[in-house]
């Protein structure tokens, strides 16, 4: 940690700068002797990466800014305020924490931080954040946070880790392919803690991911404007229950989808198909759940096809987690073919061929409002068109 960086004039050429271009920045010569001009352009980048992601970091002076993939593998401060809230107790213990993202916002919540990062830099420019964005419960240890654990005689109520996958190609992936291997030292996380929390990237099958854990209480499938960014296992010490699952959308407002998971497996009647006044798609995190009958159950929809996971009501349901849409017409194909002027944006939902040739094949001018959806109902294969009401 190159604490010149921090000098009044490095922070101020910081900020001057967030529009220029990074790579020119980088092969200049740096204005300052104690900076290189890579370190200068390392922070430029990582702070323009911030400004959504982190706005809480991005506001605030003199914050020492990591390697730009900690500020791209980390987690927002929107999914990391969600997190918090699981927390139970007073005092936690984040064995992966990485830029501290997720101890901060923990420590909002919790008396006590204890935030573990194996990367001794890492783990320094965390500790300097901490202290200027007032999370003075949180201490930061420069080590791995398993042998942390091994070596500590204390307890704490909640544990929190994100295992890093150690194979990132892999499309399939398990827990114990992760470092730490969850698996591998389940045993000891719930001798030391009341509850564990393990966050995973939205890839691992919720099947699989049960299979290899045990006394999973909850999983939340957590997403962003349609974009699944995590799943959250929760753990409690002697929980042999049916676990709940929830879907949490994380937009302009927060909306619930929860259930127990043996709801998945109970015979449910699916309402037959009849044409509606409005068009449901549900969010990422919903469709992610396998939950398909039970949100048409929940709301009162009925599904336009059993492979299609897309619903129609005549009644307009604000509080749907997913887009609504106002349906104006329904066309076969061949009626879609004497169609003049067509706009929309194209959604194609169980058809069989691509949006982008679809807008070729009828010469589809894009348009803000309106949508052309594609798909397969009971009826066979139409297209719907449709204006929104309602975004992700």
């Amino acid at each position: 940690m190159n604490k010149h960086i921090l000098d009044s004039e490095v922070q101020a050429y910081i900020s001057n700068n967030l529009q220029a271009d990074v790579s020119k920045i980088a092969l200049l010569k740096s204005p300052f002797g104690e900076v290189s001009s890579a370190e200068l352009a390392g922070q430029i980048a990582a702070k323009k990466k911030s400004v959504h992601k982190l706005p809480s970091w991005y506001a605030q002076e003199g914050i020492y800014y990591p390697p730009l993939l900690s500020i791209e593998q980390c987690s927002s401060e929107t999914t990391a305020q969600y997190k918090a809230q699981l927390a139970q107790g007073h005092s936690l213990l984040d064995l992966t924490a990485g830029f501290g993202v997720d101890s901060f916002f923990f420590a909002q919540k919790t008396a006590k931080v204890y935030s573990c990062e194996i990367n001794p830099e890492l783990s320094a420019i965390s500790a300097h954040n901490a202290q200027l964005l007032g999370a003075y419960n949180m201490e930061c240890l420069a080590i791995d946070g398993i042998d942390f654990l091994k070596s500590t005689t204390q307890q704490f109520d909640t544990i929190y880790l994100d295992p890093a996958r150690r194979h990132q190609s892999s499309k399939v992936f398990r827990l114990k392919d992760c470092t730490p291997d969850v698996t591998e030292h389940l045993d000891l996380l719930l001798a030391k803690a009341k509850r564990i929390i393990i966050k995973t990237a939205p890839l691992l099958d919720i099947t699989a991911g049960l299979a290899e854990l045990k006394n999973v209480s909850e999983i939340h499938i957590v997403s962003v404007k349609n974009e699944c960014k995590e799943l959250l296992w929760v753990i409690d010490q002697n929980f042999t229950a049916d676990p709940q699952v929830i879907c949490a959308t994380l937009n302009d407002e927060q909306k619930i989808f929860a259930f127990q998971l043996g709801e998945l497996h109970k015979p449910m009647a699916v309402a037959s198909y009849q044409p509606s006044a409005y068009l449901y798609e549900p969010d990422v995190a919903l469709l992610k759940s396998g939950a398909f009958n039970l949100i048409g159950a929940r709301f009162g929809l009925h599904k336009l096809h059993q492979h299609t996971q897309l619903y129609e009501s005549d009644l307009f349901l604000p509080e749907f987690p997913g887009r609504i849409f106002k349906i104006e017409n329904r066309l076969t194909l061949n009626e879609l073919k004497k169609e003049k002027n067509l706009v929309g944006n194209v959604i194609v939902r169980n058809f069989p061929e691509k949006a982008e040739n679809l807008v070729k094949k009828y010469k589809i001018k894009p348009n803000h409002d309106h949508f052309i959806i594609f798909t397969q109902t009971h009826e066979g294969n139409w297209a719907i068109k449709a204006k929104i009401l309602q975004h992700y």
